[in-house]
């Protein structure tokens, strides 16, 4: 393995397994405030054992969002020194508002986990809705760093040299809006269903049924209303892509040829060399309606791009495809899931209805895993679109894939342990939580 491709593995990775922790973190604290809620204004001690068991699991992810969050830092600086170099004073502040989010998330944190009893109530409760309010706040203000990469705005670029800086402009750059709302939406969607899942588990075993009912209603009326959403806000992204990124556009649907009537590609297997997508199912005008709300207008595609500029093609395909598949699974399960409540109260008890939560508890990471591979892959070879190439930005430091094995063992480390906790508290419902 080469130091490019080590460093590019190692981000990958760190990524990946961060994305995870950090949309967990983001939601999971407003599932926990909304128990809450239910609590004062009901008194019923259930809410309160859930809002409790919740709060351990919000811990859990804080403290491991934190250390991947701060070692994921440290790579930006050791593999892509040139980026940083000229980008970091750029797009520096909303990393910096990002910490000062970090910090009140880890302050009312606190507050929430050893004020019961101590505060008045409705104190309490707000301490709990400040670390969800902040949460989301730190992934979309992330989400707006990594966005200006794909639309980078808020300087001038002349001769190699970086000038009249606005980090302002660099924060609200064009992609900024779409890109976050995409990504807290899937946050929402993903954690929802996840959360529903397990509990649904729990239904299906007949543990603690009170328990489990209620906060899987919590948790699948967020992941249901976020799923039927989410096409809306994937909408945006891609109408933005196509304009400003159209290498990304055409590398997602696999789009070989310019034409009018440009078709949307449905699955398939993408031939580089014969510049065709095998097996896949073509539906003229939609791709061109989607993107210029008009059936007819061309979309531009690979062959008006210059080979050197192409994003790796199948990859990108593939995850889009996976993405949107999965999404429209969750979107299909949300709305059976307000049937459900609306005319169907009798199916949340049916093993069939349970069964198909227990199979989508992980649809929504991997969807997730797919739309951040779209957004990153797509991109290539560009780590600053159009201005700075990844192989420009790469660290001349040699022995990078030790640093990517050391990582992997960290990060697969860090993983067992939050898995075993996580089994650890879902035990201990009946013993601590929701005690007869």
């Amino acid at each position: 393995m080469d130091d490019f491709l080590a460093a590019r593995s190692q981000m990958a990775l760190s990524l990946g397994f961060h994305i995870i922790y950090s949309c967990i973190g983001m939601v999971m604290p407003v599932f926990m405030a909304i128990a809450h809620y239910q609590y004062i204004k009901t008194g019923n001690v259930v809410y309160k054992n859930i809002t409790q068991a919740w709060s351990k699991g919000v811990a859990i992810f804080f403290a491991t969002g934190a250390v991947s969050g701060t070692m994921l830092s440290f790579e930006l600086g050791l593999l892509w020194p040139k980026f940083m170099l000229h980008a970091g004073p750029i797009f520096g502040m909303p990393f910096s508002l990002e910490g000062v989010a970090f910090f009140i998330e880890a302050i009312a944190l606190g507050f929430f986990l050893y004020g019961w009893n101590k505060f008045n109530k409705w104190f309490h409760w707000f301490t709990g809705v400040l670390v969800g309010v902040s949460g989301i706040l730190s992934g979309i203000l992330v989400v707006s760093a990594n966005s200006w990469m794909n639309s980078p705005a808020g300087f001038n670029y002349v001769n190699g040299k970086y000038t009249n800086i606005d980090p302002m402009k660099a924060m609200f750059n064009g992609a900024w809006f779409s890109e976050a709302l995409h990504m807290t939406i899937a946050a929402f969607a993903a954690t929802g269903f996840a959360v529903a899942g397990i509990h649904a588990l729990m239904i299906y075993h007949k543990q603690n049924i009170s328990f489990h009912t209620r906060a899987f209603k919590i948790a699948i009326v967020f992941g249901a209303v976020a799923a039927i959403l989410q096409p809306l806000s994937g909408d945006l992204s891609a109408k933005h892509a196509a304009k400003n990124q159209p290498a990304k556009l055409a590398a997602m649907e696999a789009y070989f040829e310019t034409q009018e009537y440009a078709p949307l590609v449905i699955g398939g297997i993408p031939d580089t060399a014969t510049k065709k997508v095998n097996y896949g199912i073509e539906i003229p005008g939609l791709l061109s309606f989607l993107v210029h709300d008009d059936f007819k207008t061309a979309v531009k595609g690979l062959d008006q791009i210059p080979v050197n500029e192409q994003p790796p093609v199948a990859i990108t395909h593939y995850a889009f495809q996976i993405m949107v598949g999965l999404g429209m699974i969750m979107l299909a399960i949300g709305i059976l899931y307000l049937i459900c409540i609306w005319k169907k109260n009798n199916w949340l008890f049916k093993p069939w209805f349970l069964k198909l939560f227990i199979f989508a508890t992980p649809l929504g990471f991997i969807a997730l895993e797919a739309g951040w591979t779209v957004t990153e892959v797509g991109r290539q070879p560009w780590i600053i679109q159009d201005i700075m190439r990844t192989s420009e930005a790469v660290t001349p430091m040699p022995g990078i894939q030790y640093s990517f094995y050391l990582f992997t063992f960290i990060y697969f480390t860090l993983s067992v342990a939050v898995i075993v906790l996580l089994q650890r508290q879902i035990k201990m419902v009946p013993v601590v939580y929701d005690v007869k």
